[in-house]
């Protein structure tokens, strides 16, 4: 595992919704400065994505429900820059929705 500050560097997905649904959702990535809009996972860099207008658009909303993707739903990725600006980037593109 990659060391961050001499420490083990470590990862996580997550996944949230967002007050707003599929509006507040894209707002939110449009918003990103920091975080990279890219779909894949488990990269170095701290992604962000929205999965109802991007990776599952082709689906109507029954089916993106029954794949567990719901409108204002936001998965992020997290890399392994430092937390604080990770914490900066996804405030400022919360509070932007």
């Amino acid at each position: 595992m990659r060391q961050v500050e001499g420490a083990p560097g470590a990862s996580g997905l997550l996944a949230f919704g967002v007050k707003g649904g599929i509006e507040a959702g894209v707002c939110v990535i449009e918003a990103a400065q920091f975080m990279s809009h890219l779909a894949n996972i488990g990269d170095t860099r701290t992604l962000i994505i929205h999965p109802a207008s991007t990776t599952h658009r082709q689906l109507d909303e029954a089916q993106q429900a029954a794949a567990g993707v719901r409108p204002d739903m936001i998965r992020l990725s997290v890399g392994c820059e430092h937390i604080d600006d990770i914490l900066w980037d996804l405030d400022q593109a919360l509070s932007r929705a």
